[in-house]
């Protein structure tokens, strides 16, 4: 998640934000107005890149957590291979096919106005 939001923070044009000083704005104005909103991208793309990860995994889960948490991805498998219950471990991949789906078409429409400067549209 860090090296997005930093990748995009160091192409903001430092212009920008000593415009904003000029006209008075305090520093929490500054971010709330400026920064903020041209660093949507590098959060947006972060989110994706943890979000991705930590909802298909599920041996790294079992690992590290001893298999005390049921996670999407271990719920799949054991529907699949444990219970014999193939309908309903479909119907949670599609699910949780359809969340990814959905989460990278919002990525997709913070990142299609991205201009190696920050901005939405």
């Amino acid at each position: 998640m860090v090296l997005p939001v930093y990748s995009v923070l160091s192409k903001i044009d430092r212009s920008v934000i000593e415009a904003a000083e000029d006209l008075g704005a305090s520093r929490f104005y500054i971010f709330k107005r400026v920064i903020l909103p041209l660093s949507i991208p590098g959060v947006m793309s972060g989110i994706t890149m943890v979000f991705m990860p930590a909802v298909t995994t599920f041996v790294i889960s079992r690992l590290l957590g001893g298999g005390q948490f049921t996670l999407i991805g271990n719920l799949i498998e054991q529907q699949f291979l444990y219970v014999g219950d193939w309908n309903f471990g479909s119907a949670l991949s599609i699910v949780m096919m359809a969340i990814i789906l959905v989460s990278m078409g919002i990525m997709s429409r913070y990142d299609r106005g991205y201009e190696g400067g920050g901005g939405l549209w």
